[in-house]
């Protein structure tokens, strides 16, 4: 049996008809750029979010640059964050200028730690940017608690945790942005890249929409310089097909951890911590991750059996090279480079099947057995 990381061939012929539709109404408009479809999307997400403002992006990681740069965030300030995550978290705070400021994780999470926030705080601190990994939500009420005590702005990562919740809020919804990516191996994603911020502040919106557009307002009008970065009308358009459907394939993503975490548990629990959903989250799974032992040798087996796995992520940031100016060493982050050689994601995606779920547990049993 062959099993992929994940298989967006099913979901394509269940939608296939109406994304053709979709984009023949795109070509048809002739609205190429910025058009009714991006409208759409973006007030379907700012209001999934409870936030007022949906302002779309060409990308994930932009999203997070612009969010910051409406934030104000500039040269000289530093962001607080984690070292454990996809590399666009602390490249966009670079991009802006600032510096990154890495602190440890939860282990039980792999989000950041909350506790270890405010020792990372200095003078130059604008800003807190908790990632939302693997699907679910960072310990937002102490994040928040901090921030306002020392008047920092947060901006939420959440590229992989769009549709989760922390004590019944939305992403968004507390903080003064998040921000989300549409890559097409994303929860809610298009065929080709796009991203999103959402956020409850009018004035950083507005910031937004125009850096998105080369920092121009009204049109070839420049007063702040900005980027070219806009959700493009036909990834909208194919967006717009898949939101009604978040809600049921987060659903199933949620049943398939439930069942992988019993019987991972019930039979090599000596070997392996299953994830845990945090109470008071709704954890939408957009990976399932384990901590394992011997993950390398685990992983090279499963492959033997083909079965696609992924690490995420074997290299810490605070010691990836493009940041060793900033002084980071092996042993700073023990949490975050424990998490580093022990984490193994499986198969996850709404359309898997019990059986292709009954094949991987089975392998992993076998390789400890």
């Amino acid at each position: 049996m062959k099993i992929p990381m994940l298989d967006l061939s099913e979901q394509y012929s269940i939608l296939k008809d109406e994304v053709l539709s979709k984009l023949d109404e795109v070509m048809s408009s002739s609205q190429f750029i910025l058009g009714s479809h991006v409208k759409q999307v973006e007030n379907d997400i700012a209001e999934m979010s409870k936030t007022k403002n949906g302002i779309g992006v060409g990308n994930g990681s932009d999203a997070i640059h612009i969010a910051l740069q409406a934030a104000g965030v500039c040269e000289g300030d530093e962001v607080i964050t984690t070292s454990f995550t996809f590399f666009a978290t602390a490249g966009a705070i670079a991009r802006a200028n600032a510096k990154p400021v890495f602190v440890d994780i939860d282990p039980v999470t792999f989000n950041i730690d909350p506790s270890k926030i405010e020792a990372a705080i200095t003078e130059k601190t604008k800003a807190i940017i908790p990632v939302h990994l693997y699907g679910q939500m960072a310990d937002m009420d102490p994040i928040m608690e901090i921030a306002k005590k020392h008047n920092l702005h947060v901006i939420e990562d959440a590229a992989q945790a769009i549709g989760s919740e922390y004590k019944g809020m939305q992403v968004g919804e507390m903080s003064s942005a998040a921000t989300y990516s549409f890559f097409p191996t994303k929860n809610l994603g298009a065929y080709g890249d796009g991203g999103m911020i959402v956020s409850n502040d009018d004035d950083l919106s507005e910031q937004a929409r125009i850096i998105r557009v080369h920092g121009s307002k009204p049109k070839y009008h420049h007063h702040i310089l900005g980027y070219n970065s806009r959700l493009d009308e036909m990834q909208a358009a194919i967006v717009s097909v898949k939101i009604p459907h978040l809600s049921s394939w987060s659903e199933n993503r949620r049943k398939h951890a439930a069942y992988y975490t019993e019987k991972i548990n019930n039979a090599v629990a000596e070997n392996i911590v299953t994830p845990v959903e945090v109470e008071n989250r709704y954890h939408v799974f957009h990976q399932y991750t384990l901590r394992v032992e011997k993950r390398d040798e685990l992983q090279a087996y499963l492959k033997e059996q083909g079965i696609a796995t992924m690490i995420y992520y074997p290299v810490p940031l605070h010691t990836q090279p493009v940041f060793k100016e900033l002084g980071y060493k092996e042993g700073d982050l023990p949490e975050t480079e424990k998490a580093a050689i022990e984490a193994l994601s499986l198969p996850m995606f709404p359309e898997l099947k019990k059986e292709q779920q009954d094949y991987v547990i089975e392998k992993i049993v076998d390789f400890y057995s």
